[in-house]
């Protein structure tokens, strides 16, 4: 996906795009594997799926599960391109949180706040406060920081001055800003404090809850943006073999493959195909199961999020669960795709993720994958070959924004400005033929 967005980027911004891909379909590791048969030879499973599965070409399974925020940079990248008029979206119905035990929803309104089992009657007041407070903190106005210095306050001296308890410091820090551990607490505030507001602002948008989700599967999305680069003159090669990176002084010169060699100023790519030049930085479980049940205690949603706080299950980092359905169009009528995530931290990563399969239960089917996070050792700054770094455990593609907006700034020199893009497509459509 990431380079998929920066081809149709880059050839909005008018540079020569040639975009190769080893694999017969758009996107790499963030595809959608159709039909079901393709998933199953993908995972070396003996035989085929089953009949009870349906048709196999009404499924289309992500290999890595995530969500948008409605007020995220991923949603107005879509907008700004507007590559939106080739995907359509549909609000995922719930979020929900893991508490000793058993799942809750998190409130996504006043009224469900104040009758969510989560907290206290008091904590609830005090909680409200520290939302209002949030909303209307704003970082160029110190007017709203009520004494607090967002570059030096930590957030859990910000907890404290509102007073907020261990589970509802737990369920903010996890379920609304969505970090993965709770490192955050001793850094300053401003980022956990944007990131509440974005949860906020997302969730006004559609009220259910702050997240979307495309039909058809998140493989869309890379194939939205090949077709703006396609539009800007950008050329695409599917099941295109790479040879070699060309390199002359240390610089990239070109691209070998099937014996001719393409040349090139700027090269960017995933870990995958210059293994000599990132390490590794963790792994990542993920387990894709095929349910045909909605999943317990979330009002029969027929597609969600839960997350699994660390410290409820004693580990660093959060389990979280992805669930989609035949009403997203990726899978076959009444079925249900559930997909587990987290990053590992022992030698037996399948225990580590039992919390969130137990919740599953009963699952038809298993497919589990094991990854190696790869982040670039070379910034590309010599050598011009731009490294895209691995998808991470988290549940929306907030990071995979920031690691493109990296790439771009690392490129061009210049920050990546959403505005300029605006710009760019109308001098060369016109604003007229844009209304």
């Amino acid at each position: 996906l990431q380079e998929c967005i920066l081809s149709g980027i880059m050839s909005v911004n008018g540079k020569k795009v040639l975009h190769m891909d080893r694999n017969s379909y758009y996107g790499g590791e963030s595809a959608s594997i159709t039909p079901l048969e393709d998933l199953y030879k993908r995972f070396n499973l003996p035989g085929t799926p089953p009949e009870s599965m349906g048709r196999g070409r009404d499924w289309n399974v992500d290999l890595i599960p995530k969500f948008l925020m409605a007020n995220g940079q991923l949603v107005k990248m879509l907008l700004y391109t507007e590559v939106t008029r080739y995907l359509d979206f549909k609000v995922i119905e719930g979020s929900f949180v893991y508490k000793g035990g058993k799942i809750y929803k998190v409130p996504s309104t006043e009224a469900e706040a104040l009758a969510s089992s989560l907290m206290g009657l008091f904590e609830k007041r005090r909680f409200r406060k520290f939302l209002v407070y949030v909303a209307n903190f704003d970082e160029n106005d110190p007017r709203t920081f009520e004494g607090v210095d967002p570059k030096k306050t930590t957030m859990r001296d910000v907890y404290k001055k509102f007073d907020l308890g261990q589970d509802v410091i737990d369920f903010t820090g996890h379920a609304l800003a969505l970090y993965r551990t709770d490192d955050y607490l001793d850094q300053p505030c401003q980022e956990t404090i944007n990131r509440i507001k974005l949860y906020s602002e997302s969730l006004a948008r559609y009220g259910k809850s702050p997240y979307l989700y495309p039909l058809y599967g998140l493989g869309e999305l890379p194939q939205g943006f090949a077709r703006l680069s396609a539009i800007y003159g950008g050329t695409y090669m599917l099941n295109k073999p790479i040879e070699e990176i060309v390199i002359d002084n240390g610089k990239v010169i070109g691209v070998k493959s099937e014996g001719e060699i393409a040349r090139c100023k700027q090269l960017i790519c995933d870990p995958s195909y210059v293994s000599d030049r990132v390490t590794k930085v963790g792994q990542v479980i993920r387990v894709i199961c095929i349910l045909s049940h909605p999943i317990k205690n979330t009002n029969d949603a027929n597609s969600c999020q839960i997350i699994i706080p660390q410290n409820q299950v004693n580990r660093k980092s959060d389990i979280y669960v992805c669930m989609i359905s035949s009403a997203h169009n990726v899978a076959a009528q009444g079925k249900y795709i559930a997909i587990a995530s987290t990053t590992v931290e022992t030698a037996e990563p399948e225990k580590e993720i039992k919390p969130a399969l137990d919740l599953l239960e009963p699952i038809e089917q298993k497919f589990v994958s094991i990854s190696d996070l790869f982040a670039p050792t070379d910034l590309g700054t010599e050598s011009q070959i731009f490294i895209s770094r691995t998808y991470d455990a988290t549940t929306h593609f907030e990071t995979t924004c920031d690691d493109i907006k990296d790439i771009y700034k690392r490129m061009m020199g210049s920050e990546f400005d959403f505005e300029e893009m605006k710009r760019k497509k109308n001098d060369i459509y016109g604003e007229e033929e844009q209304q």
